[in-house]
């Protein structure tokens, strides 16, 4: 699991990038696109794991990345219906 912290950190990060970018665009657009971007964290995920013969691990980083991506999508979320 050691190495998983790698792939879950690089996803945040672009996941990070993504969700400061929905925040300057129109309020209904930005919601929809938090969406995609969660959805687009755990398909990431599985296709990384689709083509590794290991699967050690790949329900812990699901939820990992699930986690911390929708972590990061509530609060732009909230911020939007905020402002």
């Amino acid at each position: 699991m050691k190495q998983g912290w790698s792939e879950i950190i690089a996803i945040w990060v672009v996941v990070a990038i993504a969700t400061v970018g929905i925040t300057f665009l129109d309020r209904q657009v930005a919601l929809v696109w938090a969406g995609a971007i969660l959805a687009g964290s755990l398909a990431v995920v599985s296709l990384i794991h689709l083509f590794k013969e290991d699967v050690d691990g790949f329900v812990r980083k699901l939820i990992y990345v699930a986690g911390g991506s929708f972590l990061m999508l509530s609060t732009a979320s909230l911020y939007l219906l905020l402002t």
